[in-house]
């Protein structure tokens, strides 16, 4: 009974992490990302497709992406949910190939970068303490209903707040590693 809610607030403290890293995927750093453009869908046959589904996507250097679109035809598509994602940057079509130049980011740039990856971060451990008051309620639910004792339910909180103490700093060192990703020049 108690592992089964140990389980579920270990899964969801889990996916709130792996959605912040998701999240954190798409901020600018120093050195450009192809995951920048992950939330970018192109119209391919009536079906929204992920851009690197429709060509190769590759980060040449520091500040440039090359898109190379596996048919032709799909050159302004691409280009025109480029534009509609407002990413920063405008595409660069030779007919062949779309390339993304990314100027180098500014030191306010990457300050208010920093703070966008602390909202983030910060989402995600409010996330993670629902979560916990969840698995708590969960625990008192058992504890009146008489299916565990008074003792148990002492300890699955307990352990609750252990696994929530843990995911919090697993969040902190996340966001270190980010912020120092996104201040170095």
């Amino acid at each position: 009974m108690l592992e089964d809610v140990y389980k579920v607030t270990q899964d969801h403290m889990d996916k709130s992490i792996e959605s912040m890293k998701r999240e954190f995927g798409v901020l600018r750093t120093g050195k450009v990302s192809v995951s920048i453009l992950d939330s970018i869908k192109i119209n391919y046959y009536d079906t929204p497709t992920p851009l690197n589904q429709v060509g190769s996507v590759i980060a040449n250097d520091a500040t440039t992406i090359t898109i190379t679109p596996w048919e032709k035809s799909l050159l302004k598509d691409i280009e025109k949910a480029i534009l509609e994602a407002n990413i920063g940057v405008s595409p660069n079509s030779d007919g062949d190939v779309i390339k993304l130049f990314f100027p180098p980011m500014t030191s306010d740039q990457r300050k208010e970068i920093a703070k966008d990856a602390k909202a983030i971060a910060e989402r995600a451990k409010v996330a993670i303490r629902n979560v916990r008051k969840d698995g708590n309620d969960k625990i008192k639910k058992l504890e009146k209903d008489k299916e565990i004792t008074e003792d148990e339910s002492k300890k699955a909180h307990d352990h609750i707040q252990k696994l929530t103490d843990e995911h919090v700093k697993r969040v902190d060192e996340l966001l270190k590693i980010k912020e120092e990703e996104i201040l170095k020049v």
